[in-house]
């Protein structure tokens, strides 16, 4: 697999059908189906990825084991090695075939979500969540380096906030199918189904009464992913490498490692906006790790009411502000250069009363628009994660520099969200239970035949720790608007606006 550059020969000037470096590279409609494949595969991403959080629950209730130790499988086991093993990736694809890197990546982390279904311990499924993690390394530096060669600079915050729609429309299929299929489907169901279509061989092949509806979650959302692996190695063309880039980047060695920190090190914007979406995806990690947990137990709610009613109405208020980020950061780029820091600076600042007003009041008629209108306003943070990245360095560089800032952003936000919210929501727990009755202990309250009493105390106290967690958590985007701010005050230089 070699490198592709750009040479003057593959830089044609004219608005050909090829494109050109000032149109983008290929035509504008294969740009687009690009673009579209590329939002395909993060979506599979994050649903294989966010899958875990709508089946917090029964997993919880299958492994018997407590929140904090849900935690730790929808963090640390997904972003230690996410995080460590994607700039090894990004270093590989800087000089190797990018499309190739990220069919591989899609097929590994798929057929890894399929083998969660069928882990027979906790620990096993812990094991099986680092293997998607170890795939899902290699989709997004690759993937962003790809769009900065098929789309001009003046293009790319929008293409980029195209493609970050991923992780919104990816949690909302997740919840979508999780909720369903947990709600509605598991193995008896389809042991019965073969049966009625007179498929003796499948209907005989499991015991499939002892299939729980969170195996089959896991089987559902991962087998597709194995075709959109097929599907991007069939149809995306490897452009040449700095293609949009001036002619004065073409052709100059490559950076390396350590050089590519010591440019970024002399951009200031680059290291606050990095913290900025670290400190915002730290509070959501953990947040939406127990979302669907905090329906259930606050507002009673089955896990399909929860997932596909109320998740999936934050999920598509969510695209929206993604979406729109971008487009506003375009647009208004000539007029409002530091756009790409400020509008996420004011978006995050209106979502803190918000979602904790939100997350305290007992009215979901109160509580869901106010959620909707605020995840509208979050989300605008998923723009600058990859568009100043990939902007404040060249073609060279791309790949590494948006893959130390995931290793940043995974690795304290991803990795640290969701065990402190569960080891904050486990100690508040008990905390509240001794204060209902000091007798009880959280070990007890898993006993089957409490009585009546009791129990309402322990389910109490379980409602109780996780919503203070959760409004605890969203108090500290405060800190994030502060590295926004602070990253307005040199993006225009730092970016060469």
């Amino acid at each position: 697999m070699d490198l592709v550059e750009a040479t003057a020969a593959d830089r044609p000037t004219g608005d050909d059908k090829a494109g050109s470096p000032e149109t983008g590279y290929g035509t504008k409609a294969y740009r687009k189906y690009v673009l579209g494949i590329l939002l395909v595969v993060y979506i599979f991403n994050f649903i294989d990825r966010t899958i875990i959080n709508i089946l917090t629950e029964p997993i919880k209730e299958s492994f018997g084991v407590e929140d904090w130790q849900m935690g730790l499988l929808g963090g640390p086991a997904f972003a230690i090695l996410y995080t460590f093993v994607g700039i090894p990736i990004a270093r590989f694809s800087e000089r190797n075939h990018r499309v190739w890197i990220i069919a591989a990546s899609v097929a590994l982390w798929s057929l890894m979500t399929v083998l969660c279904g069928f882990a027979i311990s906790f620990f096993a499924l812990f094991l099986f969540r680092i293997g998607v993690s170890i795939g899902e390394a290699g989709c997004s530096p690759p993937a962003n380096s790809i769009i900065a060669d098929y789309f001009v600079p003046k293009e790319r915050s929008t293409a980029v906030s195209v493609y970050a729609l991923g992780i919104p429309l990816g949690n909302m299929v997740a919840y979508v199918f999780g909720g369903f299929v947990v709600g509605s489907l598991d193995g008896a169901t389809i042991g019965a189904m073969f049966s009625s279509w007179n498929w003796t061989w499948a209907s005989g092949l499991l015991d499939w009464q002892s299939i729980e509806g969170w195996r089959v979650a896991f089987v559902v959302v991962g087998v597709p992913g194995i075709i959109v692996a097929i599907l991007v190695k069939m149809s995306i063309k490897e452009p040449p490498r700095g293609y949009t880039d001036p002619l004065e980047m073409q052709n100059k060695e490559q950076v390396g490692f350590v050089e590519v920190l010591k440019i970024l090190k002399t951009k200031p914007s680059y290291w606050h906006i990095t913290m900025g979406v670290t400190i915002a995806s730290f509070v959501n990690y953990g947040v939406g790790q127990f979302f669907v947990s905090f329906l259930i137990r606050t507002h009673d709610m089955s896990i399909f009411d929860a997932s596909v009613k109320i998740a999936m109405a934050l999920a598509l208020m969510a695209s929206i502000g993604t979406y729109m980020s971008g487009y506003l950061a375009d647009k208004y780029a000539d007029r409002f250069p530091k756009a790409l820091a400020l509008i996420p600076m004011f978006a995050v600042a209106g979502v803190i009363p918000m979602h904790v007003t939100g997350y305290m009041t007992d009215s979901l008629w109160l509580a869901v628009p106010l959620l909707m209108v605020g995840q509208m306003l979050l989300y605008t943070y998923l723009c600058p994660l990859y568009a100043v990245p990939s902007g404040v360095v060249d073609s060279r560089m791309r790949a590494t520099a948006v893959a130390v800032t995931l290793f940043i952003v995974n690795l304290l936000g991803y990795g640290l969200g969701p065990p402190l919210i569960g080891a904050l929501s486990t100690i508040l727990n008990a905390t509240f239970l001794s204060g209902i009755d000091p007798a009880l202990s959280l070990e007890a309250c898993k006993a089957s035949n409490l009585a009546v009493a009791a129990q309402t105390a322990c389910d109490s106290a379980n409602a109780d720790g996780l919503q203070w967690s959760m409004i605890i958590f969203k108090c500290m985007y405060i800190w994030s608007v502060f590295h926004f701010y602070m990253a307005s005050r040199t993006i225009q230089q730092d970016m060469g606006r």
